[in-house]
């Protein structure tokens, strides 16, 4: 098997595309085989790469370019994989406050997905991919750094940002492969942490000896390379919202420890982002995050919002294309989009939404697809260019991260004011529905609010994921779903006033059902003989 670690600009836009040896880190034979086949004409090798400042600064490009757009089906035509698109469309398709109204996700939409279904797949293998093209970088920056090639300074703070996105394709991998830290502790199976670079036969072949270890295990490891990449990331002068920063890194530890449920060190983390103060208006004094004045401007100004912490860069060059970029995806047909996802009813006319609340003015739309009428997302809306940035994290989570973990610390004075500040962001000032005072539960307020503002965001199924056992606010579920023929095609029952409440048709799925997880795909068990062995129940080996 060739080392393949080349570089080549794509159609000329400047960005860069990865051709790795063994790219599915998921180091199944035939799967590395196929990709060894991907060998262009006058794509520099590996041990080239790292020998040329200019080169290793593109190769980290690369490895940014492995997060926004991964493969399909063996096809490199796009669709957002794993972070430019399909982890927000396929984390909404797993909760219930959006609708299918299409084909197109009914597989995720019903829990219907088996080792060969193309999604879960794709997001497997995609993952793995980027974390191996992360680790291969890490390896050649490390030589780079010792051998002068770059600084030694600048050659931690680049492994710091590919250790960031290796730790948040880890974590995704958890939220759909393995169960959440609150069962047991994080004592059910995780995911392999891999942290060399599958780029050699030999390198695969000790790599199919790792075992999925315990969720624990995992988050002590991506905690560890997040606080690495935290130390080393200090003082660089980084503005550009689609690279790993420091504030990015601390941000991503407030949402890691929130699915621990690891209250203070929420509390810690989000400390250093300014979530301590007394508010009105907080902001941090790392990178000056703060909330936008407006709660459209997150979306309509990604590139350069003083709330985005870190967004995946789409371009009209590079995105998930028709099949996979967000306007496509969330978009109404008569506006330029595919029409296939509409918000459900059920959140749209929810009691703890305001009828006033400014987001349903700047971020839904209602329009027409095939003669019905619905409630669509709006937050993308670049329907010909599909450029729209992936928002990964805001500082408008990293206040509710906060604000839960004040909440569950006996601390209901803090949240309130994290929580309002947020909420009445998107209130009139003269709103009847603006409050003084906290809710008498004030943590539920907070995840009600979490619905509202991250809507299209792709932060549902993780929020239903690390609650599914909690006592008091977990569903203990895939929760039950609107089934689109139920709905009407007059769009009546959108209506914020009366508030009508649409039936769930589509079963509730228990969480002891193995359907609340995905499966491990067959080409991965079909080579890989340890994880062939540690199939998640339900799914045959």
């Amino acid at each position: 098997m060739r080392n393949i670690f080349g570089y080549k600009y794509n159609g000329g836009a400047g960005r860069m595309a990865i051709a790795a040896a063994a790219l599915l880190v998921s180091v199944g034979m035939t799967s590395c085989s196929k990709y060894t086949e991907l060998a262009p004409k006058g794509l520099l090798p590996e041990n080239t790469i790292f020998t040329d400042s200019i080169q290793v600064e593109l190769a980290l490009n690369g490895v940014y370019n492995a997060a926004e757009i991964g493969s399909y089906n063996d096809s490199y035509a796009g669709r957002g994989y794993p972070f430019g698109a399909a982890s927000i469309e396929q984390a909404e398709m797993r909760g219930e406050d959006m609708v299918n109204l299409s084909t197109f996700y009914e597989i995720t939409y019903k829990a219907q997905y088996t080792t060969t279904s193309a999604n879960n797949v794709s997001m497997w293998l995609n993952l793995y991919s980027l974390i191996n093209q992360a680790n291969v970088f890490i390896e050649g920056v490390k030589t780079a750094g010792s051998k002068g090639v770059v600084s030694g300074p600048k050659a931690l703070q680049m492994e710091s940002e590919a250790r960031f996105l290796r730790a948040l394709a880890h974590h995704e991998l958890l939220l759909h492969f393995c169960r959440p830290y609150a069962d047991n502790n994080g004592g059910q199976p995780g995911v392999p942490y891999r942290e060399q670079a599958m780029n050699t036969l030999d390198r695969i072949q000790e790599g199919v000896k790792v075992p999925r270890g315990t969720v624990a295990e995992v988050y002590t490891k991506i905690l560890a390379d997040l606080d690495f990449a935290e130390t080393n990331l200090a003082g660089a002068k980084v503005t550009n919202v689609s690279k790993a920063t420091q504030g990015a890194v601390i941000a991503l530890k407030t949402r890691i420890k929130l699915h621990k449920g690891d209250w203070a060190g929420v509390i810690a983390e989000g400390t250093k982002l300014g979530t301590n103060t007394a508010g009105p208006s907080f902001t941090s004094p790392i990178n000056g995050y703060t909330l936008a004045a407006a709660p459209d401007d997150p979306f309509t100004n990604y590139t350069k919002s003083v709330e985005a912490v870190f967004s995946i860069a789409n371009s009209a060059n590079t995105n998930g294309n028709t099949n996979g970029a967000l306007a496509s995806m969330f978009g109404p047909s008569d506006i330029g989009g595919r029409g296939l996802v509409a918000m459900s009813p059920n959140l749209y006319n929810a009691s703890f939404w305001p009828s006033d609340d400014l987001r349903r003015l700047l971020l839904t739309i209602r329009a027409t697809t095939n003669g019905a009428k619905y409630i669509y997302n709006y937050k993308y809306r670049d329907y010909v260019g599909k450029a729209d940035w992936a928002p990964i994290i805001r500082y408008a989570e990293i206040m509710l991260n906060a604000a839960e973990a004040y909440a569950r610390s006996g601390n209901a004075a803090q949240a309130f004011l994290l929580y309002n500040a947020v909420r009445n962001r998107s209130l009139p000032a003269t709103s009847p529905n603006r409050i003084t005072v906290p809710p008498v539960d004030m943590v539920q307020a907070i995840l009600n609010e979490r619905r509202v503002e991250f809507a299209g965001e792709g932060r549902r199924w993780p929020d239903l994921h690390r609650l599914a056992l909690d006592p008091v606010y977990g569903k203990k579920n895939i929760p039950a779903k609107v089934n689109p023929d139920n709905l009407k095609g007059d769009g009546s029952d959108y209506n914020f006033n009366t508030k009508p409440t649409v039936a769930t048709n589509i079963a509730a799925i228990d969480y002891g059902d193995y359907r609340f997880l995905w499966p491990i795909p067959a080409t991965e068990t079909a080579s890989n003989p340890t994880l062939r062995a540690q199939q998640n129940p339900g799914y045959g080996n």
